[in-house]
């Protein structure tokens, strides 16, 4: 099977001269229909690694995305406009190409897949936490991606948002949610929160420093011996013995 991504030897550099190594080394290949959580510390370059994937980052190294990739990044402060949630969908496919009437049928229909439909004509910044990421989950759903580059995206919220939002993850990436999804919806997502990562990933990508220690099934990562054996440092931070 064809990766959807194949990064080998890839590094990132930010900064106005460069000086910050975001990532270093980076060799990742990542199939359709996996669902794949980034873990590791603040500064670990978990969100570098997701907007690299995304392709909004200059890289050094070689990357290949396979023909077909249409990928959405959703953010874990979503930026909303100061208008509607309707308008805050509608103008994404508008953008792409949509006339403006059917960007505003597809927004509808997108806020009913997410529950906000009585919610339309609300000033997207009013609606609560919850609210405004599942409002960023319609809007990119609603432009059919086959790839779902997720951002910490529920680690503000209360524990039943958090749930209701990872229902909708779970059923966007689930295989077939889009007609994009030719193979199966693929979830890249960073995550703090381990349990939220044992429940909605299938292997685990540990980095430190921008570099990949450890990648793994997500029985393998949580078992402390197999951990160990791949990575002393991704074990400790499991334990809770780093940040």
């Amino acid at each position: 099977m064809t990766p959807l991504y194949d990064f080998r030897g890839v590094h990132v550099r930010l900064g106005p001269a460069g000086q910050v190594h975001a990532l270093r080394g980076i060799d990742l290949r990542v199939q359709p229909g996996e669902r794949v959580a980034l873990v590791g510390s603040n500064g670990s370059g978990k969100s570098t690694l997701l907007r690299t994937l995304m392709g909004l980052l200059p890289v050094g190294g070689v990357l290949h995305r396979a023909p077909g990739v249409r990928a959405a990044l959703v953010f874990q402060r979503p930026y909303l406009m100061r208008s509607s949630a309707l308008h805050n969908v509608a103008i994404a496919l508008w953008l792409q190409g949509q006339r403006w009437a059917q960007a505003r049928v597809l927004a509808l229909q997108a806020l009913e897949r997410v529950g906000l439909a009585a919610y339309a004509g609300r000033n997207g910044r009013t609606l609560s936490g919850g609210q405004q990421q599942r409002l960023a989950l319609a809007r990119a759903w609603a432009q059919h991606p086959n790839v779902w580059l997720l951002d910490e995206p529920t680690a503000s919220l209360d524990p039943q948002a958090r749930l209701e939002v990872e229902a909708l993850i779970r059923t966007f990436a689930a295989p077939g949610a889009s007609p994009a999804q030719e193979g199966g919806g693929t979830l890249i997502f960073s995550s703090h929160q381990l349990g939220q990562v044992r429940r909605l990933a299938s292997r685990v990508v540990y980095l430190e420093a921008g570099r990949i220690l450890a990648d793994l099934p997500v029985d393998d990562f949580f078992d402390p011996d197999v951990l160990a054996r791949h990575s002393p440092q991704a074990r400790a931070f499991v334990l809770g013995e780093t940040p």
